[in-house]
């Protein structure tokens, strides 16, 4: 049996500036920093991009064998994430692509290795504080950019005038600075050792989240940030204000939904959006077409959205511009897994926000409830973007750690908060 207090001590309070110098590269490379403007400035795959993504695998696959006695901790979500990804290798064996259904199952192995790392060694507050140094450091080069490099740092032509900082485009920007501000509210909320950087972290992600002017982002801002700060407000408040909290955001998403059934379009208005989510419908309705054609397995894992794929390209064909996804995160798990991929993955998903939900009443201000503020952008996220189950993708990272801490049982015994790590800043 593992002995609680010593996990804690070895991985709280006393991780290695070199391991969390190892964590911090690998986070980076997951939000695509860099790797766009430079190495893949036409967002397709090359040989050079593959090659840079090697030293990350590297590294992820040492700090899983140095600290495998803490995935051993997390064994159920290990398992769980085992066998995603053995669904995805299975595939190739139907995969109308199966050359890039294999290529990618490496890559979506060792990144979700590398998430249930995260998830079981950096506990407590320690996660919420690696993203909130993580986008203190991409929020400042971001501006750099923006300043000294507008060429890269600023849309030109198409979004002409909106940033992008050290990213491809402004969407990318905008939701990693969401993640790394949700994290600095939960850092904050968890009782921060430097609640000035904290602050300080949250302003510049949140403006730089606005400044790329991407309505997602700004709903996911609110939601990922209101959450912590709702459940914040309610803890303080003991149960009467939490009643009456829980009592107003019934009432609230009940209007909510009203509203939207009744008027959508004047939200989506509102939102700049058009009633077609900006051609998102009329993809949906073709993806759909396609995905009755293989309901229960998929097309294969990463293959179906391939240039020379058949039915994706009829997709293309059909909707009059060249459609590189769903949109639709797990509308493009049905593509790709079918029935059996999405309702797994689905169901492991609502687990973990279970699980965090039951918890949140003991030890959710140990995190400042980051968990559950990232499981409500994912789900958010995830009806609107392809971000379910992808290879290199933060937002599904982050989601597979939240699974690993939904499974640690040194997670679910603290009380109080722990000591965050003293990373560099």
């Amino acid at each position: 049996m593992v002995n609680s207090h010593s996990v804690q001590d070895s991985s709280i309070s006393n991780i290695p500036a070199w391991e969390q110098g190892a964590a911090f590269y690998v986070l980076i490379m997951l939000t695509g920093a860099l790797i766009g403007p430079i190495l893949a400035p036409d967002q397709v795959e090359n040989t050079a991009l593959r090659l840079f993504w090697l030293p990350s695998y590297a590294v992820t696959v040492g700090l899983c064998l140095l600290r495998w006695r803490d995935l051993v901790r997390v064994w159920p979500a290990a398992m769980l994430v085992a066998l995603m990804a053995l669904l995805a290798f299975a595939s190739r064996y139907w995969s109308i692509d199966p050359e890039t259904t294999q290529r990618r199952f490496i890559a979506l192995s060792v990144n979700s290795a590398f998430a249930v790392y995260l998830g079981a060694r950096y506990r407590g507050a320690a996660l919420p504080r690696l993203l909130a140094m993580a986008g203190l450091w991409m929020g400042g080069l971001s501006v750099l950019f923006v300043l000294f490099l507008p060429h890269i740092g600023v849309h030109h032509g198409v979004n002409d005038g909106l940033w992008r900082g050290i990213w491809y485009e402004k969407n990318q920007m905008g939701l990693v600075m969401v993640a790394c501000a949700v994290g600095a509210a939960s850092w904050l909320a968890a009782g921060s050792d430097r609640p000035k950087l904290a602050i300080s972290t949250l302003v510049l992600c949140s403006g730089l989240a606005l400044a790329t002017a991407s309505k997602t982002s700004l709903v996911c801002l609110m939601l990922g940030v209101g959450v912590v700060t709702a459940l914040a407000v309610m803890r303080r408040g003991g149960p009467v204000l939490g009643i009456i909290a829980v009592w107003c955001g019934v009432v609230v998403a009940g209007v909510g939904w009203w509203i939207w059934t009744t008027d959508s379009a004047a939200i989506l208005a509102l939102l700049g959006k058009d009633p077609t989510l900006t051609g998102r419908t009329e993809i949906w309705e073709a993806v759909a077409k396609a995905c009755a054609q293989h309901p229960a397995l998929g097309y294969g894992y990463n293959a179906f959205w391939g240039k020379e794929s058949v039915p994706a390209n009829w997709i293309r064909h059909s909707t009059g511009w060249d459609v590189p996804s769903a949109h639709h995160g797990w509308l493009d798990i049905l593509l790709e897994l079918g029935w059996t991929g999405a309702i797994f993955t689905g169901a492991v998903t609502a687990l973990t926000g279970l699980i965090h939900v039951v918890r949140a009443g003991r030890s959710g201000k140990t995190e400042g409830w980051w968990s559950l503020a990232h499981l409500g952008i994912f789900v958010l996220l995830s009806l609107s973007e392809s971000v379910v189950m992808t290879a290199q993708n933060l937002p599904w990272v982050l989601c597979l750690a939240a699974l690993a801490r939904a499974f640690d049982p040194t997670e679910a015994s603290v009380t109080e908060p722990a000591s965050p790590p003293n990373l560099p800043s």
